[in-house]
């Protein structure tokens, strides 16, 4: 079974953001991280999902995801997130990150489990600092999904 973790970080909401992911598998473990210029919580929460499923070598094998996000967990255990493909996202945020996420959910099938946040889980206080680092440092990318969709309001 692999076990991945995942948390999301904005300064300001919009502001500075960042992802932090901790994957775990046997005695194996990888962190990633990234931080972004301009985007929100809930983009950086989605995107530390996707890029953990990219991280993944191997399909097959169990995937557990725990998150401290509601929005992410509730969009999929909840399946709003096939309802809003239905409708063809139709007044939904984030839609570039639910297309990106929708082929990795059918590749991996993972299962999601809610954790509290900032409540003394090792590995999701973990990928809470990795996303604080990621978005305080000065090396932000560009989330070019929201700063398009800004531009288009």
């Amino acid at each position: 079974m692999i076990k991945i973790y995942t948390d999301g970080a904005a300064k300001g909401n919009p502001g500075n953001g960042g992802y932090g992911v901790v994957l775990l598998y046997k005695d194996l473990r990888k962190e990633l991280s990234e931080g972004y210029r301009l985007t929100t919580n809930n983009r950086m929460e989605l995107l530390a999902v996707i890029r953990s499923l990219e991280a993944l070598k191997v399909e097959g094998l169990p995937v557990n995801i725990y998150s401290d996000s509601k929005y992410v967990v509730d969009a999929i255990q909840k399946g709003w997130i096939w309802n809003w493909q239905k409708k063809g996202f139709k007044d939904k945020k984030n839609v570039d990150l639910w297309k990106k996420y929708i082929p990795l959910h059918i590749k991996y099938k993972p299962k999601f489990h809610w954790v509290k946040g900032h409540d003394g889980n090792r590995e999701n206080e973990r990928c809470d600092e990795l996303a604080v680092a990621a978005a305080n440092s000065s090396q932000l990318k560009v989330d070019q999904g929201y700063e398009a969709e800004k531009s288009q309001c």
